[in-house]
């Protein structure tokens, strides 16, 4: 999310249920209340701003890299003895190559996609000028300089996640694209080969966005312009912290799906889309909205058969997501799916309903769209061509997804060639400027005029 993350509020106790009750509790529309909440969580926040304060000694500046280093051997992201938080080029290039053919296959197949999505929305905005009262004016698209992606680590590395931030950036045109992301896995490394990312760190959480936000002493990390991807409570407290001195993405909640179906609904399918979504974390939310009391009876059931037979910590966490966020709503009609998923505003929206398409051109407010039963969320996450990193938390009703935008500045530019003819938006500017009060405003404007003799 940008600024807020929306937490739906079910009446009924759901994080007190037991496992021997339903998954996806029922509850009616009526039920569903919403609660604006900071994103940022304030423990996170406090211990991010003394990680921050660890890394910069002299309370501005660049990141001490005696300090990130420390700092990253504290936190686990380096082993005891290691000096060294840049990975080279030579190793994620390795890490490429030994790849199995098959791996190695999907790798470039995603890069590609993205790569070409991206390029696409690239082309779609252009420089303009149009004509204005003696002259013209216009706007320029660039990019900005330096760009900072972020890919978490650890337990689930998100090697997709390199993708969709590094090959976005470089689309956009930045020039650098500095990469971080804590034990890089060698499917991590391959994937910061693949999309060329400049240099890479191998540090998390909030010391990554510091470094990245404001560069290390020795001089290798630039201080970078804006900065983007997904990663846990401390990455989202340290770009709270950072953003304004660089720019960022997003300050993102827990992830979420909403599934609309009728009784057309493969009940199979439905399920595993959900737990695909409640396998993220146990804060993940997994929502079905459905025309047909049955299909929710079917899709409950088959969530319950697919779960027992994922593997561990994946069937756990999203058990637990199920237990305390997720729910399953009766609707009188697909009127009232849609006015409720356009009120949630999810991350991720699918229709499986018989006429999809048409379903989903009356939807508005959403991250990501899927339509049908063979769009699946997971080949958006995957390299469809569109990017995975979306708002959450109802954020969806005022902004998008990551995309080449974010690393593009729009700027607009006037000039004025013609004296005479420019007269009449000189006067009406003196005019403006003295009903705000704005006298020194009033007198710049009136040194433009063309006194007659």
């Amino acid at each position: 999310s940008a600024l807020t993350d929306t937490s739906y509020l079910v009446k009924s106790n759901i994080i007190s249920l037991k496992m021997s009750e339903p998954l996806l509790t029922l509850i009616s529309a009526e039920e569903v209340t919403m609660e604006c909440k900071d994103p940022v969580d304030i423990t996170a926040l406090g211990q991010a701003k003394g990680i921050i304060s660890d890394l910069q000694p002299l309370g501005a500046g660049p990141v001490d890299t005696t300090k990130l280093v420390e700092v990253a051997r504290r936190l686990g992201d380096i082993p005891t003895g290691q000096t060294n938080y840049i990975v080279s080029k030579d190793s994620c290039q390795k890490a490429y190559e030994n790849l199995a053919t098959t791996d190695r296959l999907a790798l470039d197949n995603i890069y590609s996609r993205v790569k070409v999505f991206a390029e696409a929305q690239r082309r779609s905005v252009t420089d303009m000028e149009m004509d204005i009262p003696g002259g013209k004016a216009g706007h320029t698209v660039s990019p900005c300089k330096v760009a900072g992606c972020y890919a978490p680590g650890g337990r689930y590395p998100l090697p997709s996640s390199v993708i969709m931030t590094a090959v976005t950036a470089r689309a956009a045109g930045c020039e650098v694209v500095v990469l971080a992301s804590p034990r890089p896995a060698p499917i991590t490394l391959a994937a910061a080969y693949v999309a060329g990312a400049d240099l890479f760190i191998c540090v998390g959480g909030a010391q990554a966005i510091a470094t990245m936000a404001y560069g290390t002493s020795d001089g290798i990390i630039p201080s970078c312009d804006v900065i983007v991807g997904p990663g846990n409570k401390w990455v989202t407290a340290a770009k709270s912290i950072v953003q304004g001195q660089v720019g960022i993405d997003m300050l993102a909640g827990p992830s979420e799906v909403l599934v609309i179906v009728d009784d057309t609904a493969d009940a199979d399918v439905v399920a595993a889309d959900l737990i695909a979504q409640a396998e993220h974390d146990v804060v993940a939310r997994a929502i079905l909205l459905s025309t047909c009391a049955d299909k929710i009876k079917s899709v409950e059931a088959a969530v319950h058969t697919q779960l027992n037979t994922l593997p561990e910590p994946n069937r756990s966490t999203a058990k637990q997501a199920f237990l305390q966020g997720s729910f399953a709503i009766h609707c009188q009609s697909i009127d009232e799916c849609i006015a409720l998923s356009d009120k949630l505003a999810p991350e991720h929206l699918e229709i499986q309903t018989r006429d999809a398409t048409a379903v989903s051109k009356r939807c508005l407010n959403y991250g990501g769209l899927f339509v049908g039963v063979h769009a699946a969320e997971v080949l958006g996450d995957y390299g469809a061509g569109p990017n995975h990193t979306l708002p959450t938390g109802g954020t969806g009703r005022y902004t998008g997804g990551l995309s080449v935008f974010n690393f593009l500045r729009i700027r607009t530019w006037m000039r004025i060639d013609d004296h005479k003819q420019s007269q009449s938006m000189v006067n009406d500017s003196i005019v403006m400027a003295r009903l705000e009060g704005l006298e020194g405003h009033a007198r710049a404007a009136e040194a433009r005029l063309i006194h007659e003799n």
